[in-house]
């Protein structure tokens, strides 16, 4: 299972929320590219990075310590937060991101998801389905949706997208473990068989190496893991280790 740290950034900061929440912003360093090679140095080989004023601008806003990050380190980044338009796509690849993670548009715009997830492929559009009570939500979490969650991803799963990543909101930054349920579920449901299953990248509420290896039992693809790496619940040597 692939080991994702998360950099979310607000005024070109490294910063954490709990539960979406802007009003509790606290930052961990000023230095995004720093925090991206302590992840490099320790083995890690991903990184999930979030303009969070992008989110709320619905527009690219951070992208210079994006293209920093992509510039100066080898990690494969994938990059989500105000990704709206042609251009925002166009500004995120030339950064040098290898993945964009798109959920607002897939929800608002289901044409232009599905026209950007034909023109880039599915091994570059991560479908983003954050959820809160079981229903998708939109502009930087800010509001929810009528979708509910796994009819969502079932029907953009048909529709050719492989990789989904969803953060049950109500655990993240909570440091109180992953919603496993959830995920069984997703991956019950959407995993018509070994060639067909959904790659689904868990986020939120990772606090122990044990949820890690919970949810690799499970059968997730990959873990997103953010406040627990800053708050050292989780240190960069047992990632290296579990590596």
């Amino acid at each position: 299972m692939r080991i994702i740290p998360a950099i979310d950034i607000i005024g070109g900061k490294c910063v954490r929320l709990t539960k979406g929440d802007y009003q509790t912003s606290k930052v961990y360093s000023e230095n995004p590219l720093e925090v991206a090679k302590a992840f490099e140095d320790s083995g890690i080989q991903y990184v999930h990075i979030v303009d969070l004023d992008g989110a709320k601008a619905k527009q690219i806003v951070n992208y210079r310590p994006l293209e920093l990050i992509a510039s100066k380190t080898n990690l494969k980044i994938d990059f989500g937060g105000g990704l709206k338009s042609d251009e925002d796509l166009r500004i995120a690849f030339d950064c040098g991101v290898k993945q964009v993670t798109v959920g607002s548009v897939a929800v608002q715009e289901p044409q232009t998801f599905e026209k950007w997830l034909s023109i880039y492929g599915s091994d570059k559009i991560i479908l983003g389905a954050d959820c809160e009570n079981g229903l998708i939500a939109v502009n930087g979490w800010k509001e929810s949706s009528s979708h509910k969650v796994i009819p969502f991803i079932k029907n953009y799963h048909v529709k050719g997208v492989q990789f989904v990543i969803c953060t049950d909101i109500s655990k993240d930054g909570m440091l109180q473990g992953p919603s496993f349920d959830l995920y069984k579920a997703i991956l019950d449901e959407c995993s018509d068989n070994e060639e067909r299953s959904i790659k689904l990248i868990a986020s939120g509420g990772v606090s122990l190496i044990g949820d890690i290896k919970k949810l690799e039992e499970l059968g997730c693809e990959a873990v997103i893991i953010g406040k627990a790496i800053y708050e050292n619940k989780i240190s960069l040597a047992d990632l290296k280790n579990f590596i």
